[in-house]
């Protein structure tokens, strides 16, 4: 028995510090089927820039990423300038099944997950509570300067 696919145009992105694995999976010509392509992709601003572009040009409406450190961050902002929903997944959520230990498999798996909509996105915090991490983040750090207005 196959799943039912909730998001048909999705990507499944797997992030590391130098390199991202992105795998897209979009209808196949028949009903049914599905169409697999993966590239990897630097982590520099332009290559972002170049990897959303990429996927809008193929019609991409959601992502999927999985990363256990700060490294999503750029990905996510070259998706979200792109018009690209992001749902930002923690990694444990995927990480129970044998034999995806390869980057390629990885982004294949998150792309599955996310078109049948088993994955949950985790928080992403607005503009306005983003900016009033800084001060949060100085203070628990040990830092000791203290803002004169809060």
């Amino acid at each position: 028995m196959a799943l039912e696919v909730v998001r048909p145009e999705v990507a499944g992105i797997d992030v590391h510090k130098k390199v991202i694995s992105v795998a897209i999976g979009l209808p196949g010509e028949q009903p049914g089927q599905r169409a697999l392509t993966v590239r990897r992709f630097k982590t520099f601003w332009r290559p972002l820039q170049k990897m959303a572009a990429w996927l809008c040009g193929l019609g991409v409406t959601d992502a999927a990423m999985e990363s256990t450190g700060v490294y999503w961050w750029p990905v996510y902002h070259a998706l979200a300038q792109a018009g690209i929903e992001v749902c930002v997944c923690n990694a444990a959520h995927g990480r129970n099944v044998p034999g995806r230990k390869r980057d390629i498999t990885d982004c294949q798996w998150i792309a599955g997950l996310h078109e049948c909509g088993l994955l949950r996105p985790g928080f992403i915090p607005g503009a306005q509570v983003a900016a009033g991490s800084p001060r949060a983040t100085a203070r628990c750090a040990g830092c000791t300067w203290t803002p004169t207005t809060i």
